[in-house]
């Protein structure tokens, strides 16, 4: 890898903790099922991860039609007769690994019907790669804005069609690199009720096939966004978080920002060393009660 873009690359992954260190194509897709475990791309502390069972739920890897073939993911949702609100869940830049699927299940025991497409299906296979430099080069870099937003569409549809979901009780939440994707799909899609984001990167770098950063689509939104960070995210500065709650405000935007003092950045993942847990259960019952005030739960 060139030195630039390593550079490059290690400066939009500044502040993970615990990491070790081509556009759309329709050829078909590199994944066809979803990473066993956790991502070899990270440290594991086993002994802080959250395990949700699955008793009293439908859960499991699913396939998710799109507009070139079917999309794997990962699906949790009560036993019963619906219809149960959905939220989608956007994965980080590793896949759709342990941590997402639990995230899914603790979601589907609060009565929801949770789902987390694989989103990098089409560009690698995220269950082999070990060092998320190479991730953020060869995969998140080359992921097109477009195909992103067209693929929670079609999960959206999805989970209302075959999954019990009621589409008019639509949420998103994701994290790190899903909390951008959730910023996005409140400004693309108008029957979302309500978006969380957890540490989603704000700025970045634009280019042809990610034409626009979070804080470009802020005066955009459609639905009304909380945004959880970090104070301590070496990766995305508290100004600029306070410039998109200011943006926001001006836009006439329903956003509530909080910055949680003293935290780093993937404070909410329970498998890293970066998990703080009273951050994180705090972050999650926000979480709940914006979803329940705005007509999501």
């Amino acid at each position: 890898m060139p030195a630039s873009t390593r550079t490059a690359a290690r400066e939009a992954l500044e502040g993970l903790d615990g990491l070790v260190s081509e556009p759309f194509s329709r050829r078909g897709f590199v994944m066809t099922g979803l990473i066993s475990g956790f991502t070899l791309a990270t440290t594991v502390v086993h002994g802080q991860t959250i395990k949700t069972d699955v008793n009293g739920l439908v859960a499991g890897e699913v396939k998710i039609p799109t507009a070139d073939g079917e999309l794997p993911g990962y699906r949790a949702m009560p036993e019963g007769a619906g219809p149960f609100p959905v939220i989608l869940v956007v994965e980080e830049i590793f896949g759709v690994h342990e941590y997402i699927k639990d995230v899914c299940r603790r979601l589907a025991k609060l009565g929801y019907c949770a789902v987390a497409p694989e989103l990098y299906a089409r560009l690698g296979d995220l269950s082999k790669m070990t060092d998320a430099l190479v991730i953020v080069r060869d995969i998140i870099s080359k992921a097109p804005d477009a195909t992103l937003l067209s693929d929670l569409d079609s999960t959206a549809r999805w989970a209302a069609a075959s999954s019990k979901g009621d589409a008019a009780r639509l949420g998103i939440t994701g994290f790190c690199r899903g909390g951008r994707a959730v910023w996005l799909y409140a400004a693309h899609n108008p029957q979302v009720k309500a978006a969380v984001a957890w540490y989603g990167p704000l700025g970045g770098n634009r280019s042809d096939i990610q034409p626009k950063t979070a804080a470009d689509v802020v005066g955009d939104l459609k639905a009304p966004v909380l945004g959880l960070y970090g104070g301590a995210d070496n990766g995305i500065p508290v100004a600029s978080v306070e410039a998109q709650r200011e943006a926001a405000k001006t836009a006439g935007k329903t956003v509530e920002i909080v910055i949680f003092p003293d935290t780093p950045h993937g404070f909410h993942a329970d498998y890293r060393p970066s998990y703080r847990k009273a951050q994180a259960e705090d972050g999650w019952a926000r979480m709940l009660a914006w979803f329940k005030r705005y007509g999501v739960a």
